[in-house]
């Protein structure tokens, strides 16, 4: 029977996320450093071997979680892997001789329940050859009890799954930059009415797109927390731009959403027209807020916002904006996004107690995440001055990392629109110049700076 560990909901709770449960005591000699029952700070190797299996002994799954996030910092996740492996190749030398039968018995599940949370929350890490190599070489020798090798093989089937999905995900990606890339130079050279589309036509109800958003949300949080630990190997010394590539896939699905907003409502040509736009925006941004769907919610506000949409000063004049007053009050960046992070806590609180997927959705605002992420990460040494790692300081990142992973477990609930999901993913927008072109054409120019703006985009 493998060890229990609790699921991430209950890993890192408010007054004990960085408690370490298996060893209460102040210890200096070994290497780690605790004071009143929490791991501070460690050297580097004492932090392994505490990562590291025994007979009467499983690390917390707190620790393994912030240890494997936080160590790329110090070494690949192939050199650890190596280093794990000879840890426990070591043990068995040193069990007493005769024994070896037993102390198999006893270690091998747990060092399977360590592979096992290794490769389904960073499965990325084993992109890597000489990852594959190591892992075989671990597989190999808990191999050699019949017991487990039908255990060891489900494991590797699930990685190998994991792996062609990331893949694949990456080869759409290509394909929608391809994609994009082309339509933006179209747009460019084309008049934005003589672009034929419309989001009220494709979906009349402002709550089924926030739902059907939230689809697309849900589906991208998970490739992405599929590769929690890039939100540290981002900033490593070993970080690379295809690593990178999956987040800034959201990000540019934020940014695409935005321009998207924008683009319906500077299209239409009649005043009514682009002011119904708008206010139809305004429900779903309303809804998403109501769903939970904070990152969509933001992306639209952000694509309102944008001058080509701001500066239509007739057609805001017949908009009933109190609602939207509202949705701003609650996304404003002042003091440092108080209003949202209180929202985003009661969305929080409202998901930890749910009975329903439903209640249980949290999608934050992904950029200010990576930006707190990144912040928190700069601002506070890796290492102490005596040449400890700063372990306090990765119960923190894992603590916001985790909270991350709870979030995308949850199944979206809403019913899916093939048709509606495919326009919102898919259809072109507009540029910058074709945006502010569409605008001074719904609402001429006002000064002689727009004026000379329109000449060159005409």
């Amino acid at each position: 029977k493998m060890p229990q560990t609790p699921p991430f909901a209950a890993m890192f709770d408010s007054s004990s996320y960085n408690r370490n449960v298996y060893q209460m005591k102040e210890d200096n000699c070994g290497g780690l450093y605790y004071h009143d029952n929490n791991l501070l700070s460690g050297s580097l190797e004492a932090l392994i071997q505490h990562l590291v299996p025994n007979v009467d002994y499983y690390p917390d799954r707190t620790y393994i979680f912030t240890f494997l996030l936080s160590s790329r910092l110090f070494m690949h996740p192939y050199e650890l892997m190596a280093k794990v492996c000879h840890l426990c190749v070591e043990q068995q030398r040193l069990s007493e001789p005769g024994l070896d039968k037993n102390w198999t018995q006893k270690i091998a599940p747990k060092i399977l329940q360590l592979l096992t949370e290794w490769t389904e929350t960073f499965p990325y890490d084993f992109r890597d050859e000489r990852m594959m190599r190591n892992l075989k070489v671990f597989s190999d020798c808990l191999m050699f009890t019949q017991m487990y090798r039908k255990n060891v093989q489900q494991l590797l089937q699930n990685l190998i799954r994991k792996l062609a999905a990331v893949t694949q995900y990456e080869e759409v990606l290509a394909k929608i930059d391809a994609t994009t890339s082309t339509d933006r130079l179209t747009l460019l050279k084309t008049k934005p009415q003589s672009i034929q589309r419309d989001i009220i036509t494709v979906c009349n109800d402002p709550y089924v797109l926030a739902q059907q958003l939230t689809h697309i949300e849900l589906e991208k949080i998970k490739i992405v927390l599929k590769l929690a630990g890039l939100f540290l190997s981002v900033q490593s010394c070993y970080g690379d731009r295809k690593k990178t590539r999956n987040l800034e896939a959201y990000v540019e699905w934020f940014n695409r959403l935005s321009y998207l907003v924008a683009t319906e409502i500077c299209m239409p040509v009649k005043k009514k027209h682009r002011a119904r736009v708008i206010e139809y925006f305004i429900d779903v941004a309303r809804e998403c807020f109501n769903i939970g769907n904070f990152n969509s919610l933001m992306a639209i506000i952000s694509g309102m916002n944008m001058s080509p949409v701001s500066r239509l000063k007739k057609t805001w004049a017949k908009v009933k904006t109190a609602k939207f007053d509202i949705l701003e009050h609650q996304m404003d960046p002042s003091s440092n996004f108080y209003n949202y992070r209180t929202a985003l806590r009661g969305a929080t609180q409202r998901s930890l107690t749910a009975h329903s997927n439903r209640e249980k959705i949290v999608i934050p605002f992904f950029s200010l995440l990576i930006k707190d992420i990144y912040f928190l990460n700069e601002g506070c040494a890796n290492r102490l001055p005596n040449g400890h790692v700063n372990f306090e300081k990765f119960w923190e990142l894992a603590k916001q990392v985790s909270e991350f992973m709870t979030w995308k477990q949850v199944e979206c609930p809403f019913e899916r629109d093939w048709k509606i999901l495919q326009y919102l993913l898919s259809v072109p927008v507009f540029s910058d110049d074709a945006l502010y072109l569409a605008s001074y054409e719904s609402e001429g120019p006002e000064n002689h700076v727009e004026k000379d703006r329109w000449k060159t985009l005409r």
